[in-house]
């Protein structure tokens, strides 16, 4: 029977002037005997996926030596050494101190930040410290870092999404352009909607199209975000990709939309008030927690979309009851005396009232609502990109 007596880790050290590089240590303390021996693992920090398992050496001495092969990609690893058995397993796992260093690969060769000796207790509890400005910081960084990517593959759809029409990328504008129309017929023409009670249906169309601009960019991002993942499958399976991207390009694809409304929009601002207002230059204090928000969604919805097909049917549903229940094509004093009060919760709602304020009442957008809705699309941003991160690991295997 394998008898593992608790050892000691001294003078650990990783050499990198030879030919390859080397990590040192001496085993003391008590006896180490039938079929233990001495290994290392590299793991990717933050998936903690393996990228590289080491050759074993008999643990019968007090003193290793362990050559080291290095991952192919340049970036930042973390490597445990520690005895192990091959009916039992590794030590470290068993709760037990091994050696820990933090590495770097650069250009094929290979830096040190630290090396120390400890167990898995004392490295989960730092990671939950570490955690939390990770977790606040990486979204953010993640869009930054992969700005060209996401930009080119942005491109990339909205030239290939109309290729081969006659219309080309007129589809681009045409699409919300008509769906505008047709809104506008049901609602201002047919059944008579007005807005700030105003009879005009110059004015209704006013406020509709500034109701609609954030719903555009919103829909389009969440409502293809449950099937992104398995539209881009055959990349995410052949290339090595930040594959965290793919929802952010939805939130940019959309904007695009939103973008060309905008542009109608103003052209009837203009056509109709003969003016635009001072106060849009609140518009980034609107577009920027939205694009948050509706990242955050995407996040969320697209892992879960690569293990529930379903979800986009779901998803579709969903978007429809949420455009309703938002006073796009009506005013807000036509809802319901219970639903008035659920529509300062209606995320959605906070960025149509905000929009209509700066682009047709010449105000302000209210701020309490605002800072509200931008602290949720942090938190909801945050929380999205850690369950996209979990579950990335396993998005090959189902995809």
């Amino acid at each position: 029977m394998a008898v593992l007596l608790r050892a000691g880790y001294k003078n650990a050290i990783i050499t990198t002037d030879g030919e390859r590089p080397e990590l040192r240590f001496d085993l003391e303390g008590d006896a180490v005997r039938d079929g233990y021996s001495v290994s290392y693992q590299i793991f990717e920090p933050v998936t903690g996926v393996l990228l590289v398992e080491g050759e074993r050496a008999p643990a019968g001495g007090s003193r290793f030596l362990l050559p080291l092969t290095l991952p192919k990609d340049d970036g930042k690893y973390q490597l445990y050494a520690s005895l192990m058995h091959e009916n039992h397993g590794w030590a470290y796992a068993n709760g037990l101190p091994f050696v820990l260093a933090d590495v770097r690969v650069n250009g094929g060769a290979l830096h040190v930040d630290r090396i120390e000796v400890t167990d898995l207790n004392r490295v989960r509890r730092r990671r939950r410290l570490n955690a939390v400005p990770y977790a606040l910081i990486q979204p953010f960084r993640t869009v930054w870092r992969n700005r060209s990517l996401s930009a080119t593959l942005v491109r990339r759809e909205i030239l290939s999404r109309s290729r081969g029409s006659f219309g080309g990328a007129l589809w681009t504008i045409l699409n919300p352009l008509l769906l505008m129309i047709t809104y506008f017929y049901v609602f201002g023409i047919v059944l008579k909607a007005r807005f700030a009670n105003d009879p005009s249906p110059a004015s209704f169309a006013l406020y509709f199209l500034a109701g609609m601009l954030p719903w555009i960019a919103f829909s389009e991002a969440v409502g293809r975000a449950p099937g992104v993942l398995i539209e881009y499958r055959s990349l995410i399976k052949k290339l090595v990709f930040p594959i965290e991207t793919l929802p952010v390009n939805l939130v940019f694809s959309g904007l695009v939309g939103e973008a060309f409304g905008l542009a109608l929009f103003t052209l009837a601002c203009l056509v109709i008030r003969h003016r635009l207002p001072w106060t849009l230059i609140y518009l980034p204090l609107l577009v920027i927690p939205q694009m948050i928000f509706t990242a955050g969604l995407c996040w969320f919805l697209s892992a879960l979309g690569a293990f529930l097909r379903d979800l986009t049917q779901i998803i579709g549903f969903v978007l429809t009851v949420w455009f309703f229940i938002t006073p796009i094509c009506y005013p807000e004093t036509q809802a319901p005396g219970a639903a008035r009060a659920l529509l300062t919760k209606n995320p959605i709602y906070i960025l149509v009232r905000g929009y209509r304020a700066i682009f047709l009442e010449s105000r302000a957008p209210d701020w309490r609502s605002l800072g509200a809705f931008t602290a949720v699309s942090i938190v909801l941003a945050v929380l999205g990109h850690a369950w996209f991160y979990k579950l990335r690991k396993t998005f090959v295997d189902v995809l």
